[in-house]
């Protein structure tokens, strides 16, 4: 059964002639409870809305709480997909630079080459040459020769 102030206000008591109490000392020790319990209603009230708004925070901060724990895996996933896609890039221009490198040697060695064969044909031309002139030289001398003999 549940009593309130008002309740304990209200409370009348029976007055015996012999050796009962004094209605006045009765009348002010109820107001003085219910004084009393009025103080406790207001303050167990204050402590519901209180532990409330405590409860109300508390899943606040656990929705942050949760919240930042999504966003902070989320960057590791996002860091993660960056480091592949750069590790993948750095490949890509690794191989991109090792085909450029292999077709500037195969384009220098293919240069050579003709370098080579284009000094090779000089040296059969200056052969050549040398030796037409000397057989033009060794023909004049003849005929020089033949010349002064006769």
């Amino acid at each position: 059964m549940k009593i309130s102030p008002l309740d304990i206000q209200q409370q009348q008591f029976k007055v015996k002639t012999f050796r009962g109490l004094d209605p006045d000392d009765v009348d002010a020790f109820l107001q003085t409870v219910a004084g009393e319990m009025e103080g406790l209603i207001r303050e167990n009230s204050q402590m519901k809305e209180q532990q409330s708004l405590q409860g109300r925070e508390l899943q606040d901060m656990a929705e942050k709480e949760r919240e930042l724990r999504e966003t902070l895996l989320s960057a590791q996933r996002v860091i993660e997909e960056m480091k592949i896609n750069a590790r993948k890039e750095a490949e890509l221009i690794v191989s991109e630079a090792e085909l450029k490198s292999e077709r500037i040697v195969a384009d220098a060695e293919r240069q050579l080459g003709e370098l080579k064969s284009r000094i090779e044909e000089a040296r059969r031309q200056k052969i050549q040459f040398e030796m037409s002139f000397k057989g033009m030289l060794e023909s004049f001398n003849r005929q020089i020769s033949g010349n002064e003999q006769a």
